[in-house]
């Protein structure tokens, strides 16, 4: 079972670790009494973080119980959305990269 957290493949790279921090914790907090999310929360909570296009995000949106988050710094552009942790994902998800920091942070 893992949460995904999507995120922008435009978001600067020093704001990546927040976001995703700030993500997870917005997830919890909105689906908490979800029986995967109780499920996750009590076992070991495996997170996958990737990043996506614009057009990847969007499409993103449409998958069910998911949060999505802004960014204040940036003008409160949606940056990252993050699903409730589940066994199975659609097929898409398969496709997502691994995000990895592309700058010096």
């Amino acid at each position: 079972m893992k949460m995904y957290i999507l995120i922008k493949e435009d978001t600067p790279d020093k704001l990546v670790p927040v976001i995703t921090a700030h993500a997870s914790l917005a997830c919890f907090r909105k689906f908490e009494h979800n029986e995967n999310m109780q499920k996750w929360i009590n076992g070991i909570f495996k997170k996958v973080v990737c990043v996506v296009s614009e057009k990847e995000f969007e499409n993103a949106k449409m998958e069910s119980e998911n949060i999505v988050l802004t960014e204040s710094s940036l003008e409160n552009k949606e940056v990252c959305i993050a699903f409730v942790p589940r066994d199975e994902y659609s097929k898409m998800f398969k496709f997502f990269r691994m995000w990895t920091p592309q700058d010096n942070l």
